[in-house]
């Protein structure tokens, strides 16, 4: 482990690399951000229940994931370093005060954090020509700030304008027929797809952008539910592709 990034699971060639951004909800000792305790285990700190679904699935071989070791309050990994978004001053309704920051400050948080993790995301994909990426997150069935707006998948698939992976999830995970699939939803991988176009996109090499409701996996069962799902998607997958 890093102050940036864990890995786990054993390195394999051709395999499936499972990336997770927003895995941790850890703010270092020496960064304050100014917020309620209660905060730093909200959504808005982390992807609850997603860190891990990924280790779960790499107990599996040909499976290893990288999973960030810094809160996304401190920088969003699956944002463009250029964002402002990449350090955000207000998430959901709260106010990060100890994100309004000078350029200076900014720019030291990004080589502390965002620029190893990206740079140990592109080595792994040179290295190992993964058959599959597959990026994951959680989403909050309900937002503080907008709390009409109902989020009832119980899992979305993301992309950009690489379908060809996307489309066989879709379709795989339909076909368990237990669960509600969103496609591109919660929200498009169009809008938000940061990490995968930087990784993925850019060199033609396949992906998936997955989306867990959280509410579903707060619990061991859940977790493992889901990590089984995926497993199997993600094997169906890579042989389709092949």
């Amino acid at each position: 482990m890093t102050e940036a990034f864990e890995i786990s699971g054993i390195p394999s060639e051709g395999g499936v690399l499972l990336v997770v951004d927003h895995a941790s909800s850890h703010i270092p000792d020496d960064i304050d951000l100014g917020i309620s305790a209660k905060y730093q285990q909200d959504h808005i700190a982390f992807d609850p229940g997603i860190a891990p679904i990924a280790r779960l699935m790499t107990e599996t071989s040909g499976y290893l994931a990288i999973l960030s070791t810094a809160s996304r309050l401190i920088v969003d990994l699956n944002r463009y370093p250029d964002e402002a978004a990449v350090i955000v001053e207000c998430s959901d309704g709260v106010e990060i005060p100890g994100n309004k920051i000078s350029e200076e400050e900014k720019q030291a948080r990004l080589d502390r954090f965002f620029t190893p993790y990206h740079d140990r995301v592109g080595k792994l994909i040179s290295d190992l020509k993964p058959a599959l990426v597959a990026s994951l997150h959680s989403f909050s069935p309900v937002l503080r700030s907008n709390p009409q707006l109902k989020r009832p998948w119980d899992m979305g698939i993301m992309y950009n304008d690489y379908t060809a992976a996307p489309r066989l999830a879709i379709q795989f995970l339909e076909a368990e027929g237990v669960i509600k699939v969103g496609d591109q939803m919660p929200y498009s991988g169009k809008d938000l797809n940061a990490t995968m176009n930087r990784h993925c996109e850019a060199i033609g090499q396949p992906y998936i952008g997955v989306e867990i409701r959280q509410d579903q996996i707060m619990e061991d069962a859940g977790q493992r539910r889901f990590a089984d799902i995926l497993l199997r998607t993600c094997d169906k997958i890579r042989t389709a592709l092949a």
